[in-house]
């Protein structure tokens, strides 16, 4: 299997794993407030892969790794702390779509900032998933408010992050790039908890020894936080920025189903037609670069 094949499954694995444990997030924070809950959980993962990389590599950190690790740390939480804020003020199927959004904008900001020439298929295929993104979340804009706008900064930041992974992963150690993105995350998650939560720190703390917390906290700090970021940071230098925005906007379609599967909540037909387009916006940008591939090597 070629190496831009096995990343893109693998990304295709860390979508379904964000897209499912979703729910989980979403229960858990409904017991310990959202910034409180993303600095443990992301301190929790920057320790797990701090020990495991301990044992498989030298824990050696420059300097350019040290910034590198904190820019992409900083787009991260920007992008966690927009999309929580906004979700204040708007539905949540609205920030499901403007969030999606990324898909759109990671390709218009490589040519600006990476000076990237995308093939016409990736904006043709950016466009389906755009669209289907918008039946799958029935996202209305009779009316806008500070919520769409913030959560259109969190778009805008994820789709910075995914590029800039992409320029970094290449150039630094992998282990070391992860850790330091992650504890960025967790760094800014704790301040801005103290700045805006800090009026329940006790029940903060308690609310971590409920099951429902304990059991998000483990299942995302290991598999939706430090699998996930290793993977991204790791394989991202063998793929476009492009085509890991395309397959990221499967994320809400794994949140579908796995919402389908465990709470019961039905996808309408436009949802279901809004799963097919995201789909058919994958298949269309692999199968011109398999074409092109073949071009290349006759």
């Amino acid at each position: 299997m070629k190496k831009s094949s096995a990343a893109d499954l693998s990304l295709l694995l860390v979508a379904l794993i964000w897209g499912s444990t979703f729910v989980i997030v979403q229960k858990a924070i409904q017991f310990m407030p959202p910034h409180f809950f993303n600095g443990v959980r992301f301190f929790a993962a920057a320790v797990i892969l701090t020990m495991i990389s301990l044992r498989v590599t030298r824990f050696r950190l420059s300097k350019e790794t040290w910034l590198a690790g904190i820019s992409l740390g900083v787009f991260l939480f920007l992008g966690y702390a927009f999309q929580t804020v906004g979700l204040l003020y708007t539905t949540s199927s609205k920030a499901g779509f403007i969030t999606g959004l990324s898909v759109m904008i990671v390709p218009l900001l490589s040519i600006w900032l990476l000076r990237e020439r995308a093939r016409k298929t990736v904006y043709f295929a950016a466009a389906l998933g755009t669209a289907g993104l918008y039946l799958l979340t029935l996202s209305d804009f009779s009316s806008l408010n500070i919520g769409d706008l913030l959560v259109f900064f969190c778009a805008a930041a994820f789709a910075l992050h995914i590029i800039f992974t992409g320029k970094f992963s290449g150039s630094h150690d992998a282990w070391m790039l992860t850790i330091v993105q992650l504890g960025t995350v967790s760094f800014l998650s704790f301040f801005s908890s103290g700045l805006f939560e800090a009026s329940n720190v006790k029940e903060n703390f308690r609310s971590m020894f409920t099951f429902e917390v304990l059991f998000a906290l483990i299942i995302t700090a290991l598999f939706a936080t430090a699998f996930a970021f290793f993977v991204q940071t790791k394989l991202q230098q063998y793929t476009t920025a492009s085509r890991v925005a395309l397959i990221y906007a499967s994320e809400p379609v794994f949140a579908a189903l796995t919402a389908y599967i465990f709470i019961g909540e039905r996808l309408t037909l436009y949802g279901m037609t809004g799963c097919l387009l995201i789909l058919a916006a994958m298949l269309t940008a692999e199968w011109k670069q398999n074409k092109t591939e073949e071009s290349l090597s006759t």
